[in-house]
């Protein structure tokens, strides 16, 4: 067995959604600070969101950091994004956040050839064009998803501008 794929298969029993969230050190800079948005990268690890962003959002320092603020969401993946989304979404508004908006960005290749790609890139730490005789796609995100989120960016801005503009309004007609 390649030893990338030992390493992610080794993985799985950490990654379980039914396990409690890890012990993490949040370093005290992120509470330090006042946000006016707060952006997830949650990418999606056996089907579920990655420990380390899970634990963070199980933590009394996220109703700290989220309390009042708006929040968004960007999920990487090879397929299974909608359930971490979901749960990045759900444990933010449990915490006092306020859910702006979330996208999702996926590799090429579907399930399989996406796989093979990251196993590949892991053990070669570059994008080949074959891997174990299957020809596959480069793994990662690419330039386009990139072009994705400036879009998606430019987007939320102009909707938290106007939204933010609109409560000004209101509260000065008071």
């Amino acid at each position: 067995m390649p030893h990338p794929f030992r390493e992610l298969v080794g993985m799985i029993p950490a990654e379980s959604p039914r396990r409690r969230p890890a012990k993490i050190v949040i370093p005290d800079v992120v509470t330090e600070r006042e946000y006016d948005l707060v952006c997830i990268g949650s990418p999606t690890w056996w089907l579920s969101t990655d420990v380390p962003v899970r634990s963070f959002l199980e933590s009394d320092t996220a109703s700290r950091v989220l309390q009042g603020k708006p929040f968004a969401v960007a999920v990487c993946c090879r397929r299974y994004w909608k359930h971490n989304l979901k749960t990045v979404r759900r444990l933010g508004t449990k915490h006092g956040g306020v859910y702006a908006d979330g996208i999702h960005f996926r590799y090429q290749g579907g399930q399989v050839r996406s796989l093979l790609s990251l196993l590949s890139y892991l053990g070669s730490g570059e994008n080949r064009e074959r891997y174990l005789g299957v020809k596959i796609p480069p793994t990662n995100l690419q330039s386009y998803h990139l072009d994705t989120a400036r879009k998606f960016a430019d987007g939320l801005a102009d909707r938290l501008l106007a939204d933010s503009m609109g409560a000004d309004a209101k509260g000065q007609a008071v």
